[in-house]
């Protein structure tokens, strides 16, 4: 059994307001080539939302080495639901690094590359190559903070927004970039959300649903309109393509401006990496 192998019918409902769920979308990063070997098994899992996790689920990545939560969400959605179970195991540390203000801005943001079509194309999500350009770009100080957390964990990394495909997906996508990884490995693993996406909406309907009223969107809409259409891996292509476009073929040109080091860089190869007999290392 490995680190994403959780319990998947446990349920909690001791917090009225939320409805505890294990996560749909999780998935360790182990395995991806990278420049020198591939990604180690229990170095960095990406997760759709890790604050309504049950306790069952939560325990069993305790068990499995968890040692610090990168939370990406904005303060509206940690707002809502808190940090929750994860945030009271004392081995684990949580960071809450926010890529976006507020999730009115990722609306927002995707309604400007909609050109001024209703809310079931503005969140479509074959329409997100240019939102992702301008949040790596925008929060690369974020990513950097994320990646130094990763470097510097004594065991594994969860990093995690509300669908574990945006932000979190941005953030996978810097972190195998900076490790080396050729493009199709990092469209491929971002791609492999796709097949979660029904399961995805349905679980963080109950929090998304109310927050994007807030700000005028139906996510319902928006769902139905994602579910109509096969998930795309274009959005990442397109991020991986302007970036060599706009900064002369070093993608990673914004992260060093923002304060990613040869350094640090030197530090995440050194944890990431399998090598062979020591793929579980920490």
């Amino acid at each position: 059994m490995t680190l994403t192998d959780l319990p998947v019918d446990a349920t909690d409902e001791t917090a009225p307001a939320l409805q505890l769920s294990p996560p749909v979308n999780l998935r360790d990063l182990g395995g991806v080539p990278v420049v020198g070997g591939t990604v180690r098994e229990g170095f960095a899992i990406r997760a759709d939302d890790l604050s309504i996790v049950t306790p069952e689920a939560a325990d069993a990545l305790v068990g499995r080495g968890l040692r610090a939560v990168v939370d990406l969400r904005s303060a509206d959605e940690v707002g809502i639901t808190g940090r929750g179970p994860l945030g009271t195991r004392p081995t684990v540390t949580y960071h809450h690094v926010p890529f976006m203000a507020s999730i009115g801005l990722a609306a927002d943001s995707a309604a400007e590359d909609a050109d001024g079509t209703p809310a079931a194309e503005m969140l479509d999500q074959s329409r997100f190559g240019r939102m992702y350009l301008r949040m790596y770009e925008g929060a690369a100080p974020q990513v950097v903070t994320a990646l130094a957390i990763m470097a510097h964990s004594p065991g594994a990394v969860a990093f995690h927004c509300a669908a574990g495909q945006d932000r979190t997906g941005v953030l996978a996508a810097a972190l195998l970039l900076t490790l080396g990884a050729e493009d199709d490995d990092i469209v491929a693993d971002y791609a492999r959300t796709g097949r979660n996406s029904a399961a995805i909406m349905a679980r963080i309907a109950p929090v998304m649903q109310p927050l994007m009223s807030r700000y005028g969107y139906d996510l319902d809409e928006g769902a139905r309109a994602a579910l109509r259409t096969e998930f795309s891996p274009e959005p990442m292509r397109e991020l991986l393509a302007a970036l060599a476009e706009r900064h002369d073929g070093d993608r990673l040109a914004p992260l060093r401006a923002a304060g990613l080091t040869d350094g640090l860089i030197a530090r995440l190869r050194e944890r990431a990496l399998a090598h062979d007999g020591a793929a579980g290392a920490a």
